[in-house]
């Protein structure tokens, strides 16, 4: 700031200066220190925090170590806990008043210190006068920041009355806890004494007996005990998980049975069925489940060989009153596809006019976990199966090498790393089912015809595979108004 010459030293200590109030009191001994910054900015210099956390920090800081430990401490605990924090909470809105307090007086104290520079400003000129313009433009600056304090201020007030009020509610709530849980406490060691006194009721009338039956009744009184020790210490939520778990076994085993009971249901029908079926000089061999394969097996010496006779295998309707031919099964061996499900197969063997028919004792039994895995393939916008290329277009393939065969929501597509065989969308010339030659790994193999001219036999790798790639692609067809069967069929 420019030196000030003793002649206008002496001429300011002659002219009257506005005094500042006496009753303004300040909160510290010092005002704070601030420089000019660019744009004639306020800039507070930074000072040393020799203090320890804020009063509001140390709130935060045990709140939050509070909700973390919450389930490690007792009720009780947490009830001191809140009423400790509630304490703290009400200290910070003191010291926000008195911030509040401080606030005010130093509003008063800038205005009165304005007025005097503006007071002084129209006594003076030159480099004097611009130096008490700094002056004042830094007063009121100061005076901006401190409006800003005050909003900051306000904004921590509201934020310690929420906090206060929070920590109250769960102080009221710690409270009932504590007394909910004395009288469950109470109740129990009622219960408790009341079971003490019948057992000392019981001992009592125990030395009334004879040394015989006393054995007997110490050993009855001693499981009452322990009964006692078990209720007194087992908790509610307890007691719902021991019932839930007897629940689960109760099922586990009504299912065990109600499995059972099928096994012997079907077993019953096909002991029938061969009982009715004896004459007959043929009979359908193999496990009849989707995933398996049947083949039919000639029962005397007397059948003609099937190779030289026609064969035709048949769905039947669940009423028995139909039969859908199945197009190319005319083997004797066929492989069940998710179509035939529920469904009694039937099969015709024709040999010199004379015709023989046999089916399945039971309709086809859907695969363990196919539903399941099949929900879990449908969560994804594609499915991706490795197969092998058997035949293309009723040709037998001659590379063995693996391929990619993708499902998806729109289309399919059958490929060898860049190489694509074939990538259609879905549509009325496409058809996809179980294979339905004489073919190795028939339960494995599957039909498609992309599209006419172009078709291919694909062998899976599993059986539960290729029923589940037919299970999805005609999902996804249908969701396309597109019916996916195979040649001929009936749907």
């Amino acid at each position: 700031m420019t030196k000030i010459s003793p002649e206008f030293e002496d001429q300011i200590l002659t002219e009257g200066v506005l005094s500042v109030s006496a009753d303004v009191s300040f909160i510290s001994n010092g005002f704070p220190k601030y420089k000019l910054g660019p744009n004639n900015q306020i800039l507070e210099e930074p000072k040393e925090n020799n203090d320890g956390p804020t009063l509001k920090e140390v709130v935060e800081r045990e709140t939050t170590h509070l909700s973390e430990q919450h389930k490690r401490l007792s009720v009780r605990d947490l009830a001191s806990k809140f009423d400790k924090n509630l304490a703290a909470a009400a200290k910070l809105t003191e010291e926000a008043k008195l911030r509040e307090v401080a606030s005010l007086e130093g509003h008063v104290l800038l205005k009165k210190l304005r007025d005097a520079l503006e007071h002084l400003r129209g006594r003076l000129a030159g480099r004097n006068k611009e130096d008490v313009e700094k002056a004042i433009s830094m007063v009121e600056a100061l005076a901006v920041k401190l409006t800003q304090k005050e909003g900051e201020l306000i904004q921590e007030k509201f934020e310690v009355k929420k906090l206060a009020s929070f920590l109250k509610q769960a102080s009221e709530d710690a409270k009932k806890l504590v007394n909910q849980e004395k009288s469950f406490a109470c109740a129990e060691i009622e219960s408790a004494r009341a079971v003490v006194q019948r057992i000392g009721e019981a001992l009592d009338e125990q030395d009334t007996t004879s040394e015989a039956s006393k054995k007997q009744d110490v050993e009855e009184l001693v499981e009452v005990v322990q009964e006692a020790r078990r209720i007194k210490l087992m908790h509610q939520p307890s007691k719902v998980m021991d019932m839930e778990h007897e629940l689960r076994a109760l099922r586990t085993q009504i299912r065990e049975k109600c499995i059972f009971s099928v096994k012997l249901q079907k077993e019953l029908a096909m002991s029938k069925w061969a009982e009715e079926n004896k004459s007959c000089l043929y009979l359908i061999d193999g496990s009849e489940t989707l995933g398996a394969y049947l083949r039919i097996q000639p029962r005397s010496e007397n059948a003609p060989q099937l190779s030289k006779c026609a064969i035709q295998w048949y769905r039947v309707s669940s009423d028995g009153s139909r039969n859908e031919a199945i197009s190319g099964a005319n083997k004797s061996i066929y492989a069940p596809e998710p179509f035939d499900v529920g469904r009694i197969l039937q099969a015709d063997i024709i040999s010199n006019d004379q015709r023989v028919t046999v089916t399945t004792a039971c309709p086809i039994d859907p695969a363990a976990g196919l539903g399941s895995y099949v929900d879990t393939l449908l969560r994804k916008s594609n499915t991706e199966f490795n197969v092998v290329i058997s035949k293309v277009n009723g040709q037998d393939h001659p590379s063995h090498s693996v391929h990619a065969f993708h499902v998806g929501k729109m289309r399919m597509k059958l490929s060898r790393g860049w190489i694509t065989k074939s990538r259609e969308i879905y549509s009325s010339s496409m058809q996809l089912c179980g294979v339905r030659g004489d073919i190795t790994n028939a339960a494995k193999a599957m039909y498609w015809q992309a599209r006419k001219g172009l078709s291919f036999v694909l062998t899976f790798e599993t059986e539960r595979e290729r029923n589940a790639a037919i299970i999805l692609a005609r999902k996804y067809a249908l969701d396309c108004n597109v019916m996916l069967a195979g040649p001929d069929d009936r749907v």
